[in-house]
Formats: structure tokens, sequence, C-alpha cells
């Protein structure tokens, strides 16, 4: 086995044997412990992984992490489940996110506690690291859309964050899932030909589109408008609640139209593979023989999403309420956002903390950035790098892994091409966790 040491392979042991306890941390909150049956000196630092809506109880980082030597703390959190919604408040996951963090500080043997965020769960760690280490005016400056509550003052701080191919966030997910050919917010099948990405005479093609620079600029400037049309609605419909006008006493449905932020309903890179396709700027990327180069990292992922889910409640619509859309998934554009082939622009990342790149400008703790090349998710890496404001931060990317950091054998040449890229991964994230007074504090 390899191991990745400030990026070369270093000789590493087997891998010990793990066990795994149940964990209660508080109503609704599961989690469960995995741990080296022989902790050695990696076993005083203690690994917490949480998405901000799935089931991570047994994601591949538990047991890959443990098994190197870490305690490994899994957790859901009230809002996980496996409908096709995403729902989630963010308050409420952040408050219980609080509850793993102390958790692991009262576990005998652990010295620090070091955050994991994948996709989503890059949001809910991110945005607690900020709130934990600057009290809950980090959260509730006139910048932000909605203000976070009193009730997260004191949410104890990690040692260190790894966002691991965190994707730009809820609130950015959301706005890069927005159907601007929707006409019409009450239906999703009255959509406008002419912003439709799905119509062939825009340039759509089922085996990879390419949409032309006239069509983009009209189709991103099309989702902005209609993105700040939905932050006004929303705004409009909590003043009237909380004017006692509402239809509710206490909050409302908001149900949004080609806007659920899965990533079967992300727009148009995912489609149109010139979107999204390299990095600004020469970073560590990993490769499957162990080495590391230094390069454009370039995304190698092939065309997805064949079909609009517009017209779909189920697959296509964002079902939440007033209150968690203004929370958790609206984020202010300006009138030049938009997107190429290197990066997004026009997006306030700090008007919301659904946002890891707002997030991580009011973060100290050391940071580990990392993306994979074989999905789209993987830019966000150089966004979040590039605004992090931790004097100790790191940034790779691993050649040919998917989104959940297994090899994409469709991207592949040839078979073998991009080796085992769960090791790879892991193998670097050990690496990066081990080096010598990371954490000293």
């Amino acid at each position: 086995m390899l191991a990745f040491s400030g990026g070369q392979p270093v000789a590493a042991q087997a891998a010990p044997a793990i066990r795994t306890s149940f964990v209660h941390l508080a109503n609704g909150v599961p989690g469960v412990l995995y741990e080296p049956v022989v902790p050695g000196p990696k076993a005083e630092t203690a690994v917490f992984i949480m998405h901000s809506s799935a089931d991570y109880l047994s994601f591949p980082g538990c047991t890959e992490l443990s098994e190197r030597g870490y305690r490994v703390l899994c957790a859901n959190n009230s809002t996980s489940k496996s409908g096709a919604s995403n729902d989630g408040v963010l308050d409420e996951v952040l408050t219980q996110a609080g509850k793993g963090v102390a958790w692991l500080r009262r576990q005998p043997g652990v010295r620090h506690v070091v955050l994991l965020g994948h996709s989503g769960g890059g949001t809910v760690m991110s945005a607690y690291q900020m709130i934990a280490e600057g009290g809950v005016k980090a959260c509730q400056g006139k910048e932000k859309i909605w203000k976070c509550p009193d009730s997260l003052a004191g949410l104890p701080a990690a040692d260190g964050l790894m966002l691991i191919d965190s994707n730009w966030g809820l609130a950015e997910m959301t706005l890069f899932s927005i159907d601007p050919a929707v006409k019409d917010e009450s239906s999703g099948t009255n959509l406008d030909p002419a912003l439709d990405m799905y119509n062939p005479a825009n340039g759509f093609k089922p085996t990879g589109s390419s949409y032309g620079t006239d069509f983009t600029k009209r189709f991103l400037t099309a989702e902005g408008r209609r993105n700040d049309a939905l932050i006004a609605k929303a705004q409009g419909e909590l003043a009237a609640i909380e004017s006692g006008k509402g239809r509710y006493d206490d909050d409302a449905p908001f149900v949004v139209p080609g806007a659920i932020l899965l990533g079967s309903n992300n727009k148009l890179f995912s489609q149109d593979l010139g979107l999204m396709a390299h990095t600004r700027q020469a970073w560590p990327l990993l490769h499957a023989d162990g080495s590391m180069t230094t390069q454009i990292v370039h995304s190698v992922r092939v065309p997805e999403n064949v079909r609009s889910q517009s017209p779909s409640l189920i697959h296509g619509a964002l079902k939440t309420t007033v209150r968690s859309y203004l929370s958790s998934y609206a984020v202010r554009t300006t009138p030049d956002f938009g997107y190429d082939a290197t990066s997004v622009h026009g997006v306030d990342w700090t008007s919301s903390y659904a946002s890891p790149p707002g997030n991580v400008q009011s973060v100290s703790a050391p940071l580990l950035v990392m993306g994979m090349t074989g999905h789209w998710e993987y830019l966000a890496a150089e966004t979040i790098y590039g605004l992090a404001k931790s004097r100790d931060k790191s940034i790779a990317f691993v050649e040919g892994a998917a989104h959940l950091y297994t090899t994409c054998t469709k991207c592949e040449r040839h078979p073998g091409e991009y080796g085992d890229t769960v090791k790879t991964t892991y193998d670097y994230i050990d690496g990066w966790l081990s080096k010598p007074g990371r954490f000293a504090h």
C-alpha cells in the first residue's frame, strides 16, 4: 500500500482491524464510531463526517480512514432520508453537527477533531466551522439573506476542515439547477423553447452538447433573473407570515419547478464539456501510479443528464418551505452572473452561509480541499481554495475519480487508466492528517 506524505508516496503498513459502535448523539441523530481495535498515534485525531441530508452512516470514508488508524464518527441528522427532495433545514443540521463535535471532544484519547465535508456536506462543515470560530455574528451580518438564530451560539470549533469534492454549496447548486425555461412558477411543463437546454435547436445532443456563446449567455442571464425573482418571492411570503397575513402562521410550502439541486438536475455544464472544463491555475494532480504533477487540471468527465427533469414534481422540483429556502438554498447574484470553461462569476458568495466559498473566508483552521476530475463539482475546489483565509491550506485533485471518489471507469480511455482512485484519495488525506504539528495547540 502507498500513502502520500507531502505529495510523495511512502510505504504504509497493513490496515488495522477496526470495530464499530452505535452512538446516539441526539433525538433523530444517530452515529457510528469507527476505530482501530488497537489504537495507535493516529487515533488521537478523530474525523467527523456528516452530509446535509443524505445517509452517511456507512460512507466509504468511515472505513477507509479508520483502517488508516483514525477514529471516525459518521453521523446522520434529523433531515437525513433517501427521498428525492434533498430538503434539510441547515440551522437544525448545524446544531446537530455540534452534538457530534462535542461528543468526540469528550472521548478519551482524542486530541484533535477534524471535519470532513463531501458534496453537500461541504456546506454543513464549512458553515459549522465558520460559526464555531466566529460566533453567530459570522452568520448574522447585513450581507446575509438569512440571519442564523442565536441558538447556534457556542458551537465547539474543530481543529481542521477537509472539503473533499465539496460542491459550491447548497445555495449555489440550487442556483445552477434553476431552469430558466420555466415560464410559470406554478408549473414545470410550460417551458420556453428558446431557453430549453434540451432543445436541439439550442445545441443539445444526447452524446454531448455544445451550446455556443450566445445561448449560454442568454440561458445564464435568465437563470440569474429567475433566481433573483425567487428570492424576492420568498422574502415577500416571509414578510406576510411574520405580519400575520401568511397562509400559515409559522412557515409556508415553497415549491420551485425545475430547481432541485440533485446532480441529475444540474444544468448546462453537465452536458457541455466545454464548461467547467479545467482549472485557471496549475495545481497538484494525483495519478494512478502514485506520482503527482503540478499542472492545469482538466476534467475527464463524460456528458450526463440527457432529458429535462423540469416537468417532474418528484425529480425536478425543489420542495421546501419559505424559511428553509431562504436559509439553505438562496444566494444572491450580480448582473454578470455566469460561468465558463474555468470558473463561476457573478455570485455573492457571502450572501449565504449555505456557501463554502463564502464560509472559508472566515475560517482559520487548517484546510484541505480536493477535487475529483471525473465529475463537474471538482472545479469548486479551486474557488474554495482561492478564497480561503486559512494560513495552512492545501489543494489537490485526483485524476479520474468520480464524485464518490471511486474510479470513473466510463471516463477511462482504456481499462485501469486511473487505477484505484479511492485508495489514491484516502492515502493523500492520510498524509495530510498525519503531518506532524498540523493540529498542535
